[in-house]
């Protein structure tokens, strides 16, 4: 395979799965969809958002001893930085009138992060021209990295949603406790999944389905909200 097909391969795979769960999830707010160029503007943001947390990382991997902690700054990093990114391009916008319009950005904009960085996976196996397991590891990130980026970022649109009435100095504690048990709860997967056997993955992912599941029975009180 050429570097132009493996370069649009890695493109299609990363992509494809994040776009699967944007459709599955912009149905659940049908009745009161948003623009679309505010979500494509979302999306678009996420994927810089991969090309701003990356040398962040890099320059804290310098910084920290020990692969845990690395992999707890990192979890931290891409946390925080979703949610500001999402703050300043989307969530101060008019359009932005809903409670669930918070966990609808914050989740489309994890899709386009995650997008990017399932293409970073995939190059590599690729280049080696290791087909078989460049489908594993997709479909491996297609039900666990991908849906983590979506439950840790819809957990931060949940307590943006539910403090969306509240007054400014009280949004931004819950914004703020929003993005913290994200990043740990980012960390705490990252951690399991460096320490466990193979045969444990699909456990730990399992956890995070429950999580999603759990997220998903929460919409529906917040499309409530008034």
């Amino acid at each position: 395979m050429n570097e132009f097909g493996v370069i649009a391969f890695a493109a299609l795979g990363g992509a494809l799965p994040a776009l699967t769960w944007l459709w599955f999830w912009l149905r659940e707010d049908s009745a009161h969809p948003e623009p679309r160029q505010l979500i494509a503007l979302a999306f678009l943001a996420g994927m810089l958002t991969v090309a701003i947390t990356i040398p962040i990382q890099k320059f804290a991997a310098t910084l920290i001893v020990g692969t845990t902690y690395i992999f707890i700054a990192w979890s931290f990093i891409e946390e925080i930085l979703k949610y500001l990114i999402a703050r300043f391009t989307i969530l101060w916008r008019k359009d932005v009138d809903e409670p669930i319009d918070m966990v609808m950005y914050m989740i489309t904009l994890a899709l386009g992060f995650a997008a990017v960085e399932n293409t970073l996976f995939l190059l590599s196996p690729l280049a080696g021209d290791g087909f078989m397991n460049t489908l594993l590891t997709g479909n491996l990130r297609f039900i666990g990295a991908t849906l983590l980026h979506v439950f840790t970022s819809a957990i931060v649109g949940v307590f943006l949603a539910i403090s969306f009435y509240k007054k400014p100095r009280v949004r931004n504690f819950y914004a703020i406790a929003g993005v913290i048990l994200a990043a740990v709860l980012h960390s705490s997967f990252n951690f399991f999944i460096l320490n466990s056997s193979d045969q444990n993955l699909f456990r730990i992912f399992a956890v995070v389905w429950v999580g999603v599941v759990a997220v998903l029975a929460i919409l529906e009180y917040i499309k409530r909200m008034r």
